[in-house]
């Protein structure tokens, strides 16, 4: 094997509190875990099962196939305190299915679904003690694979390695009210036609970090994608799905670009679509020019708009920058469909209303141990 474990890595994030350093005690926003899991796949012999363990470094040869020519996914995903106290991971099997899907694209083998979620369940379990019983708090889980074979030759690597590592997580952008500011990217595309737009690999995510870079310079939080060939329609904000608020009160259409393999199919997105028609408001799947965004707010037809993912959830957005010009959005605030759309999806998450999508999957606190 190439990878084995090493050293003890930081259980927390910098500046934050262990949760470990008395032996007891909660974590705090930011904290890894005290727990991994890891799993292993080769050509001869297939998976092996999930393995719980410390969460700890990993030390791997210079000649990792991951490391030279990137053959590597992640996952994200959260788990949530139910009302009886015990956890439930959000659609585990649709980010299971994901998971696969970006393996296909990568030549990467595919983890069983069971063993995905069996890989998680065993993580919950392990570390429900250390997460507070807080409004807004959740243990957000990583999955990833990597090639984990020692080799220097450009082909599919013999060797792979699955580690899920989880933190606790709670507002991303905070509990303020006013929506997020994004910046229009003109200088780069973050995917094109034929493309890894749609699978979740972080080489999709290092190209970004110039325009986030930018993004920051201009006075905003977030880069809005436009499409790479015409550079004229709207395809996402940052790593979220956005979706477009057309109208006010009872006439109200919601819309999100359709899915054209450019970027990622949001398990988020997919949940808000659903959510959004519980509500009663008539959803659309259809492409949003940049134009016509920009245009729509200055006259009042688009009220709100907002972006959505597992770590964002739903986020408003209340003011775009586009080169020279800039619009608000609405008020700049979060609008009543944003909030209604968020408060519902955080009720299925938690477990205040009935799981009629079965969404949720409670873990058995104990078991594996």
């Amino acid at each position: 094997m190439t990878v084995s474990s090493a050293a003890p890595a930081p259980t927390h994030a910098a500046g934050a509190t262990s949760p470990g350093e008395s032996g007891i005690g909660k974590a705090e926003i930011g904290d890894f875990t005290p727990h991994m899991v890891t799993l292993r796949w080769t050509e001869d012999d297939g998976w092996t099962v999930p393995r719980l363990g410390p969460h700890e470094n990993l030390s791997v040869s210079p000649a990792t196939a991951a490391l030279n020519y990137g053959q590597s996914i992640i996952e994200g995903l959260k788990a949530h305190r139910q009302p009886d106290g015990s956890f439930a991971l959000f659609r585990p099997r649709d980010h299971a299915r994901r998971f696969r899907s970006s393996a296909r694209r990568l030549a990467m083998p595919e983890l069983p679904d069971d063993l995905f979620v069996d890989a998680l369940d065993r993580l919950v379990e392990a570390n429900t003690d250390v997460v507070p019983d807080r409004p807004g708090h959740s243990l957000y889980l990583r999955p990833y694979m990597f090639a984990s074979e020692a080799n220097v030759v450009p082909r599919p690597a013999r060797e792979y390695t699955v580690v899920v590592i989880s933190f606790l997580i709670g507002s991303y952008f905070g509990d303020s009210s006013d929506g997020v500011s994004a910046w229009v990217c003109r200088d780069y595309a973050r995917a094109f036609p034929g493309g890894t737009g749609s699978a979740k690999t972080p080489g999709n995510y290092a190209p970004t970090m110039p325009a986030q870079l930018a993004a920051g310079r201009a006075g905003c939080q977030q880069v809005v994608w436009l499409d790479a060939v015409e550079r004229r329609w709207v395809e996402e904000m940052g790593s979220a799905n956005l979706f477009f608020v057309r109208g006010s009160g009872d006439d109200v259409t919601v819309v999100t670009p359709p899915l054209n393999g450019n970027f990622l199919p949001g398990i988020t997105r997919d949940s808000v679509i659903a959510v959004a028609t519980e509500l009663g408001y008539r959803v659309r799947e259809e492409p949003v020019a940049l134009d016509e965004w920009r245009e729509a707010c200055v006259s009042g037809l688009i009220t709100e708009t907002f972006g959505c993912g597992t770590a964002a959830v739903v986020t408003a957005v209340g003011r775009v920058r586009d080169g020279d010009r800039e619009w608000a959005v609405g008020d700049g605030a979060t609008g009543p469909v944003t909030s209604a759309v968020k408060e519902r999806l955080l009720a299925h998450h938690r477990g205040l209303i009935p799981d009629v999508h079965g969404w949720r999957h409670s873990t058995t606190t104990g078991a594996r141990r």
